[in-house]
């Protein structure tokens, strides 16, 4: 069952309505709400007075206990942000998870796939980052999609000319990557942070 509702306006007739959502999704206990996250259904409702299909996001926590992670869909307030981070620093069984702040749907579902994948984050933004300078494409938003093949060759996805475009990287690249992030103690997360393009920028310089 829900946890609750939040109000959300339809983007298209302005009627607004009381959405059911979660506070909490534990990947172990409700494998069908991680699902339903993952497709995107858990931040979709479609107006009752027009059928449109609307986005609503809002606060969310993802716990996934066998592949240690846990992952804080922010609302954006830093108070808040700076509560959950000393509630996570203050629980003893996390300290050894992945604990990541994310700021779109987008993002929590890209985390997750890279974890079930069984990849680091940080090597991924990195291959990321290589991906897009080989492209010639600095600012481009490059976002995991999966592993492909028995030699794991690393698929990314980007939006171009209002489509989703797909490219692929070989795993060595991403070996490569985790090689960096295991020398390099500036690239070692410990406690709630963001893991995306503008924190590896500022770490890369």
């Amino acid at each position: 069952m829900p946890d609750g509702t939040v109000k959300a306006r339809c983007r298209k007739c302005g009627a607004e309505e009381e959405i059911p959502v979660y506070n909490i999704v534990n990947a172990s206990e409700n494998p069908e709400l991680k699902q339903q996250l993952l497709e995107g259904k858990l931040f979709l409702w479609d107006c009752r007075r027009c059928g449109t299909s609307n986005l609503v996001k809002y606060p969310l926590l993802y716990h996934d206990p066998a592949r240690k992670i846990l992952l804080w869909l922010t609302d954006g307030v830093p108070e808040v942000e700076t509560q959950m981070a000393k509630t996570v620093e203050a629980e003893e069984g996390l300290h050894d998870y992945a604990a990541r702040i994310v700021d779109t749907p987008g993002e929590m579902m890209e985390k997750i796939k890279i974890a079930d994948a069984g990849l680091d984050d940080v090597a991924v933004e990195i291959c990321k980052y290589v991906t897009a300078q080989e492209m010639g494409k600095s600012g481009i938003d490059l976002k995991f999609f999966r592993l492909e093949g028995a030699d794991g060759r690393i698929l990314l996805t980007y939006p171009e000319n209002g489509e989703m475009q797909v490219v692929g990287t070989g795993f060595s690249v991403y070996e490569d990557a985790a090689g960096i992030v295991a020398r390099n103690k500036d690239l070692h997360i410990s406690g709630l942070s963001r893991v995306n393009a503008a924190w590896l920028a500022e770490h890369i310089r």
